[in-house]
């Protein structure tokens, strides 16, 4: 039997929702292990003067617990 937690965690990009996704997951793989999947929760941009400046994701993710 596993067990699984998720966790919440933010990131970003200048260049993509894609990349800014790409990015929370390799981050996490680094503190967390067994990481399964990812669910994104919300996307949004900043924007200045008219342009969007950075990519943002919210995203849980989750892991598989040691037993």
């Amino acid at each position: 039997m596993s067990v699984a937690r998720v966790t919440e965690i933010s990131s970003s990009s200048k260049k993509s929702f894609e990349e800014a996704i790409k990015n929370g997951i390799s981050r996490a793989s680094k503190t967390l292990r067994n990481v399964e999947g990812a669910w994104i929760k919300e996307q949004k941009v900043a924007v200045k003067k008219g342009v969007i400046t950075e990519y943002r994701v919210n995203m849980m993710v989750t892991f598989v617990l040691d037993e």
